[in-house]
């Protein structure tokens, strides 16, 4: 047994997107459960690493990103969740938290070859994650009630493809392990 790594995928968003009618529904829903999660991470001293895309801002840092989601419509889906000062936070262009990103190098630092995979959404960005990191061995685990979806089919088939294809634990965000 290694060490794990919590990673929030996508969560700091504006909601300012053609899908955002779709996710926000879903994103309400694994709100409550994505936030216990993040906070018996933090408690369990596991690092909380939060990979979010720039949105085609090819300037913007972290901090820049959580003011223009917190200055949105939807702060109110972004508030409970920020990173605190001990969170480390990547920023990503594309569906992968690991394609030309330096998360690689960070986990591996960490000593972490165990991650939680939790954010949105299941069909996109956490699928393609998920298949990236069992490509580079490491164990990998989705709390399928901390994963918010645009269309509930293709979540429910990715989630089986993670578990099925790559191995990945797929459970309740209560009875996670770190």
């Amino acid at each position: 047994m290694g060490n794990s790594a919590l990673i929030v995928i996508d969560m700091i968003n504006a909601y300012e997107h053609a899908d955002a009618e779709l996710l926000v529904p879903s994103v309400r829903t694994v709100l409550p459960h994505l936030t216990r999660l993040i906070d018996r991470a933090r408690a369990e001293g596991v690092p909380v690493i939060y990979t979010n895309d720039n949105f085609g801002e090819w300037r913007s840092h972290h901090g820049e990103i959580v003011e223009k989601t917190l200055a949105g419509k939807n702060a109110e889906l972004v508030e409970p969740i920020l990173p605190d000062d001990d969170s480390l936070f990547v920023v990503k262009a594309r569906h992968s938290i690991f394609y030309e990103t330096p998360l690689s190098y960070l986990l591996s630092q960490l000593g972490a070859d165990h991650v939680v995979l939790c954010g949105q959404v299941t069909e996109q960005c956490v699928l393609y994650s998920a298949l990236d990191a069992h490509i580079r061995q490491l164990r990998v685990t989705v709390p399928k009630d901390a994963v918010a979806h645009i269309h509930k089919d293709l979540a429910e088939a990715a989630l089986r493809m993670m578990e099925r294809n790559m191995g990945a634990a797929i459970r309740e965000a209560e009875t996670v392990s770190f």
